[in-house]
């Protein structure tokens, strides 16, 4: 699969920390399995941030949380930036990381 970047940042050197939770403003259906479908108003734990390439859409990634889609929990991939609005910052301080291969792989 492509890079959808080289950089991320995240809360820690494992992108364990959680940086902001989110709220969906749209559906977004995941076009392959580096992504994560979305439902409009789903809250999304967000996990790091892509940094933009030139001429690339802005990609962060996540997991939803929601008891109303208990079997999507826990399962981190990517959803454009643009269909969520960030709601509350956990972690203000980044460490901005390469991205490796594995970042992208599909399982």
């Amino acid at each position: 699969m492509d890079k959808l970047g080289d950089h991320k940042f995240c809360g820690d050197q494992e992108c364990s920390t959680v940086l902001s939770l989110a709220t969906a403003l749209d559906d977004f259906i995941a076009p392959d399995c580096r992504f994560i479908n979305l439902r409009k108003e789903q809250k999304v734990y967000v996990y790091s941030k892509l940094v933009p390439e030139e001429g690339a859409g802005v990609f962060w990634s996540g997991s939803v949380y929601s008891e109303r889609y208990v079997d999507q929990m826990g399962i981190v991939g990517y959803f454009p930036a643009t269909v969520v609005n960030e709601t509350l910052t956990f972690a203000k301080d980044t460490v901005k990381m390469p991205t490796t291969d594995m970042d992208f792989y599909c399982q």
